[in-house]
């Protein structure tokens, strides 16, 4: 596995479907599990020293509240870290998107969006991170790009088709 999915808790799975989605559309082989940076550190550290051991490349974390899971995950690993912050009640995600993106300095976190987005944004990173090094991926990703191009194009066509 290349990249590392790590949630907080097993409601974020739904956030997460997307990126998963993203990452077998570019054949990207991942790992998930659920860990919590308050609830089982030491799960935590275990999983990304393993994870490290097997290859992995690129870890996202994805968390909702006080969202240190990404925090957590840098502070143990070389490799680069994504996180993504989850809405959830009383502050609708604010909280779990600061405490993404408010990362001492020497700790680095990439913070994307919030949410379901956020975590297709994620996986879309990672690719491209892994494809700096992967002529394959790479060619995956212009492809990629030149279809969302095209997508574009065809909406502009139908809505003046609509005038």
């Amino acid at each position: 596995m290349r990249v590392v999915l790590l949630l907080g808790s097993e409601s974020d799975f739904e956030v997460v479907k997307g990126a998963l989605e993203t990452l077998k559309e570019f054949e990207v082989s991942y790992a998930l599990e659920v860990t919590s940076a308050h609830r089982s550190p030491e799960r935590t550290v275990e999983l990304v020293s393993k994870f490290e051991e097997e290859g992995a490349e690129v870890f996202i974390a994805v968390a909702g509240k006080s969202a240190h899971l990404a925090g957590v995950v840098a502070a143990h690993t070389l490799r680069p870290v994504i996180g993504v912050p989850v809405g959830s009640a009383p502050l609708n995600g604010m909280d779990a998107l600061f405490s993404t993106v408010n990362m001492p300095k020497g700790v680095p976190v990439a913070c994307m969006g919030l949410g379901k987005s956020g975590a297709v944004n994620a996986a879309l990173l990672a690719v491209q991170m892994l494809g700096l090094k992967d002529s394959t991926l790479k060619s995956r990703l212009e492809e990629y790009k030149k279809d969302k191009a095209q997508q574009v194009e065809q909406s502009s066509r139908r809505v003046k088709e609509k005038l």
